[in-house]
């Protein structure tokens, strides 16, 4: 079985279907990807090299922008994309102690 699938003959990512591990060598249609850093099930890697500002296609279609340049086989996730469509939310507590988190719109720098 291989652990990466390309859904859509005009995208730039991959979807990993099984765990990838650090270290780990994938030949994909006479392709060699290698991965320094493990990466899990359903997250996108890129099937080649994306520029910071290019376009992330999965499915044929955009579904957001690189925010860095991403390499042949990086991981493709929201430290180094971000949507064209919406913005990036995250939960976060208002107040220090606060038990009901509210739902702010952050940079996802400040979240990592």
């Amino acid at each position: 079985m291989d652990k990466l699938i390309k859904i859509h003959s005009l995208d730039n990512v991959m979807i990993v279907t099984a765990d990838i591990q650090a270290g780990e060598h994938l030949h994909i249609r006479r392709t060699e990807y290698y991965f320094d850093k493990p990466v899990g099930i359903g997250h996108k890697v890129a099937a080649q090299f994306i520029e910071s500002g290019g376009k992330i296609i999965k499915y044929g279609v955009p579904i957001g922008s690189a925010t860095e340049d991403i390499q042949m086989g990086g991981h493709v996730h929201l430290h180094n994309m971000k949507s064209d469509y919406i913005p990036t939310y995250t939960y976060e507590k208002q107040y220090p102690g606060d038990a009901n988190p509210s739902l702010t719109n952050q940079s996802i720098n400040q979240v990592l």
